[in-house]
């Protein structure tokens, strides 16, 4: 499983890592994004914002800490953000991630505090503080935080690359027959993500259901054989159970991850560009992102659906990460000759 390097949606090379904001609520697989972030040197990490959503907001958050000092990511500001979503109860996925959020793996103490800002206030401070069209967001749970952001801070919109977001489906839901959990537990706030005028990328069910933690792509997380490639394998042993119990997958699909390898080489996810609303009524259809498929995509359609992942090439960029991580404490991998 050989890296391959970071591209742009026309193949070209990008020069510079791609600054990202990783907008999560750990969960598994939001764990897994994380790690793939800061194990990947075409990311450049500038933050990361908690949000309610596979459980509370205070397990999230101290689950995002506690993976951070799985990896030994420092000098990164986390900030916790929205407890609930902008007008619906709360909900969350004890189903599949567990009481904790984070069931599985022993989870550590927290290395460092909490940034003292609210996650909508990091945000709108991370992508004002840099060059137009340099900063990413990448949420994979609940939209709450960047709808939030936005209308905190309008400016952003036009500021900001892209928005690369885990959720949604074109053809499935799981939170409901058509709707995917993200966007169903706070449909208003998805609305406000897909319409604000921002380039958006859905990496929906449709994307993330092809990437299956199969166990050929488990022994080669295993032979890596640090302490965080081992807390990936307890948190796949955990998530490949309610996943065949909840949902009766043979594998369990690692959704997050993807969200994050289409910023680092955009040629790993294809997706195109399709009209995609956010039905915020429906007594059925609650959370559905409707993607316009009949006529080819307006010029400046804004929203993309993502359709195909190259697995092979997106398992090693999650391999490639963890063998750069190492052992937190030793050397960077780069250092010893990886």
């Amino acid at each position: 499983m050989g890296r391959t390097p970071s591209r742009y949606p026309d193949g070209g090379e990008r020069p510079v890592p791609q600054k990202i904001v990783l907008d999560c609520d750990p969960g598994h697989d939001d764990a897994i994004a994380m790690l793939l972030a800061h194990g990947n040197p075409d990311v450049e990490l500038l933050a990361v914002t908690t949000v309610a959503g596979n459980q509370t907001l205070e397990k999230v958050t101290r689950n995002a800490l506690a993976v951070a000092r799985v990896a030994g990511i420092t000098g990164v500001p986390f900030a916790a953000g929205a407890d609930r979503p902008l007008v619906r109860p709360a909900a969350t996925a004890a189903d599949i991630h567990g009481e904790s959020g984070l069931d599985g793996p022993q989870l550590p103490e927290p290395a460092f505090a909490l940034d003292p800002r609210h996650a909508v206030d990091l945000i709108v401070d991370t992508v004002m503080a840099h060059e137009p069209g340099t900063v990413t967001l990448v949420p994979t749970g609940a939209l709450t935080n960047i709808a939030l952001a936005a209308r905190r801070e309008p400016r952003i919109v036009e500021r900001v690359e892209e928005v690369v977001l885990m959720g949604g489906g074109v053809h499935v839901g799981n939170h409901s027959a058509v709707a995917e959990f993200n966007v169903a537990v706070d449909p208003e706030a998805a609305h406000v993500v897909f319409s604000a005028g921002w380039p958006v990328v859905m990496v929906g069910l449709d994307l993330t259901h092809q990437a299956l933690a199969t166990p050929d792509v488990r022994a080669a997380i295993a032979a890596v054989g640090t302490g965080p490639a081992r807390f990936v394998g307890e948190l796949l042993d955990f998530f490949a159970r309610t996943y065949r119990d909840v949902q009766g997958f043979d594998a369990p699909p690692v959704h997050d991850p993807c969200a994050v390898a289409r910023v680092i080489d955009a040629t790993v996810v294809r997706a195109v560009p399709v009209p995609i609303a956010v039905e915020t009524t429906g007594t059925h259809t609650l959370g559905m992102t409707v993607a316009d498929f009949r006529a080819p995509a307006p010029a400046g359609c804004r929203t993309s659906a993502a359709l195909e992942l190259d697995r092979e090439r997106f398992w090693a960029l999650v391999v490639d990460a963890l063998e750069r991580i190492g052992e937190p404490g030793e050397p960077p991998a780069a250092v010893r000759g990886r």
